[in-house]
């Protein structure tokens, strides 16, 4: 996360030598930096939805957008849902009346959640086809990088030993691997820079692989590659950067 960051920044530090001779954006395509927050509702496929039901994913990425309308730039995604569907998960650490008694002889309280990100170097080309200026229309992206998810195991008020600290990498089926992902949708640049947002069509595939050494539940090694797919609808709100060009009459 901290060297999708870093890149974000470096995209937009040479930016504000390069905007001297901007344009007007509502009479012509210019360069800009976009940067934008979404959110996207997903639903899992593969072998992800083995494990996992609907997720929400908070996205954030920093874009460079030139004259000629190709983009490029870094995306980030934050996954989390709270259905997972992990049978017998815990059957180690619940007693003979279907209950998880935490250190003190109590009833415990432990919830189990989705947990995950995505790192993405994406490119892409806004085409003109509708909108209120030369900036704004169809948005189609790419992108590869990388894909983690887990199982997050909270134990509320309770101290439960059984399955907090490292007893935590037994039940937490870590997962990682490289990833893909397209998005078609619609971006729009407003003529005063007020009403800028997206939103499309965004489909994430990866290959992931089991990254813990043993299952204490099914007491034997997870091995092979996964396929984790994730397909939903995602809408967000985009900053645009860039010199306005001066309109002004000069009178001398």
């Amino acid at each position: 996360m901290r060297q999708a960051l870093l890149l974000a920044f470096l995209l937009a530090l040479p930016f504000g030598r390069q905007a001297h001779a901007q344009k007007s954006i509502r009479d012509t395509s210019i360069s800009l930096v976009a940067i934008s927050v979404s959110y996207a509702y997903q639903l899992p496929g593969g072998d992800l939805a083995l494990r996992f039901g609907a997720n929400s994913n908070l996205g954030f990425n920093v874009l460079r957008k030139a004259e000629s309308n190709y983009l490029y730039g870094v995306e980030a995604g934050f996954l989390f849902g709270n259905q997972v569907d992990e049978p017998n998960l815990l059957r180690n650490v619940i007693n003979s009346q279907g209950q998880i008694v935490d250190a003190n002889g109590e009833m415990a309280d432990v919830l189990l959640y989705e947990r995950g990100y995505t790192i993405m170097a994406v490119g892409g080309k806004i085409m003109p086809i509708a909108g209120p200026n030369p900036n704004s229309g169809i948005l189609l992206k790419a992108g590869l990088g990388y894909m983690r998810h887990k199982i997050r195991i909270q134990t509320q008020k309770n101290e439960v030993p059984q399955v907090e600290g490292d007893y935590l990498e037994g039940y937490d089926r870590l997962c990682a691997g490289p990833a893909g992902q397209l998005f078609i949708g619609y971006q729009n640049f407003g003529n005063r820079g007020r009403i800028n947002f997206q939103v499309g069509f965004e489909v994430t595939l990866a290959f992931t692989e089991p990254l813990r050494a043993y299952n204490f539940d099914t007491q034997r090694t997870e091995t092979g590659t996964r396929f984790d797919g994730l397909i939903g609808i995602r809408a967000g709100w985009t900053l645009p950067i860039y010199k306005k060009a001066d309109d002004r009459f000069h009178y001398y």
